[in-house]
């Protein structure tokens, strides 16, 4: 497998983009946001609509635990993503197979 590295200077020309007045910027395939639509806005983090969570007690290695935690904010919902991964697989393998899955 071969790395690809990741340069942090900007490819963007700047001058160029500084040189544009706003009226000529083509916003043809964006709709105009207005004052309503903020109002209906809700923030969300990630695809899925919040289900309801339990909250659980769990042990896990600690070297499991600290690499979660080393990745920042947002562990817990990344261990939960991967949970939810390998059992929308194994639903999927379990009902391709002819068995039934109860939740």
């Amino acid at each position: 497998m071969s790395k690809f590295t990741t340069s942090n200077k900007s490819q963007t020309d700047w001058e160029l983009l500084n040189a544009v007045d706003d009226e000529n910027i083509d916003l043809s395939d964006i709709p105009e946001l207005t004052p309503e639509m903020f109002a209906k806005a809700v923030v969300k983090r990630g695809l899925k609509d919040k289900e309801t969570k339990i909250l659980l007690t769990i042990r896990v290695d600690q070297d499991v635990l600290t690499w979660f935690k080393s990745q920042g904010r947002g562990y817990q919902t990344r261990i939960n993503s991967l949970l939810r991964a390998y059992m929308e697989a194994n639903v999927s393998h379990i009902e391709s197979s002819g068995q039934q899955y109860t939740n």
